[in-house]
Formats: structure tokens, C-alpha cells, sequence
């Protein structure tokens, strides 16, 4: 049974009236920030790709997690063209810019591999748990079935991210440092939750 405290280990579930109150009368607005996260999540796999040539399993799962996210981004595009809107201009992506802040500056490649695997993994995490709410919750079927699917997927890119931060860290403890995360995250998630964006 899924439950974001087992699985994700989140510290502070979103409020469910974000969907009722916020996202329900801002459709359009939700599909766009979600079309940016995605693209947003396979530029940030392109970047780990970029940084860290050399290490060829995390290239390899990087490639196929671009494809996924950019498959994911042309579904939500779809859904826009579907509903007769039009994409509209990136938004501004506070929660993660705020989140960003956490990861150490500085320090040696190990540290910055480490808290960027980690960082990817807090943003899936938490995309996995407002895409549950948002498929419990949304009365529109067509996009409850669609946040369930991505659900799944986002559950699965979480799980990847800590599988490898696992895999190439030799001095850092990960389990300790993503409590560190998670603690940081649960401090700045309490700020948002009121916009319809998908973090906000």
C-alpha cells in the first residue's frame, strides 16, 4: 500500500483542498506548470549527464529517464491541445529554487554528485505525492487517470535517484544526509500548496 510516509518518507502531506479549491478552477494553469516540470526534470537529467560523463550506468539511466520525461511533457501538451489551450510561457519554479539552496556548494565531486542525486530525488518525491492527491481528488477523470499513471512513474524516478546516490557515494552517508533533506524539505513545503502549480 502506497502511503508517501512509508514510501517517501515525506514529512508533510499536501492538503487535499488544493485540488478542490485551487486546481479545479485553474485547469489550464496546472497543465502548463506540469508540462514545464517535465521538461524541466529531463533537463536536469541532461545536466547530470553533461557532469558526470564518466560514470556510464548513471548516463545510461539518465538517457532513458530524458526519453521518459520528454514523452511525459508531449502527453501533457497533448492534453493542453485536447482542451484547446496553448502552452503559454515557462513558470517560475519557487519550491525548487528553494529547495536548490540545500544542496552544498562547493565541496569535492562526490558532495555536489551526492546532494544533485538527492535534490532530483526530493523533487520526484514530492511530484509523486501531489500527483496521489491530485488523482484522489480531481473530478475530472481523463486527468485522475493520467496523475495515477504518473504517480507510478514518479515513484519509480525517486527510487532510482537514491538507488544511485547510494551506488557512487564512498564517503558520504546517504541515508543520513536524506533525512537532512527531507527535514529541509518538510520546512519549506509549509509555504506552499496554495497555487495551481504542480509544487506550489
Amino acid at each position: 500500500m502506497y502511503t508517501e510516509k512509508t514510501i517517501l518518507k515525506l514529512q508533510l502531506p499536501t492538503d487535499p483542498r488544493w485540488v478542490m479549491n485551487v486546481v479545479e478552477s485553474n485547469i489550464e494553469e496546472i497543465l502548463t506548470d506540469h508540462a514545464f516540470c517535465e521538461q524541466k526534470a529531463a533537463s536536469n537529467a541532461i545536466t547530470l549527464i553533461v557532469q558526470n560523463p564518466n560514470l556510464s550506468d548513471l548516463v545510461q539511466e539518465m538517457a532513458l529517464l530524458v526519453q521518459e520525461e520528454m514523452s511525459h511533457f508531449k502527453r501533457v501538451h497533448d492534453i493542453i491541445l485536447e482542451r484547446g489551450f496553448v502552452l503559454g510561457r515557462e513558470r517560475r519554479d519557487d519550491y525548487v529554487n528553494e529547495l536548490a539552496k540545500f544542496i552544498i556548494k562547493g565541496g569535492g565531486r562526490e558532495q555536489q554528485l551526492i546532494d544533485r542525486l538527492l535534490f532530483s530525488a526530493m523533487i520526484e518525491a514530492r511530484s509523486c505525492e501531489r500527483f496521489k492527491v491530485l488523482a484522489e481528488n480531481i473530478t475530472d477523470k481523463q486527468l485522475a487517470d493520467f496523475y495515477q499513471e504518473l504517480m507510478i512513474s514518479e515513484a519509480a524516478h525517486y527510487t532510482l535517484f537514491i538507488k544511485l546516490a547510494k551506488k557512487y557515494a564512498e564517503n558520504i552517508d546517504v541515508d543520513k544526509r536524506w533525512q537532512e533533506f527531507l527535514e529541509y524539505e518538510a520546512r519549506v513545503i509549509q509555504n506552499y500548496g496554495k497555487k495551481e502549480t504542480i509544487h506550489g
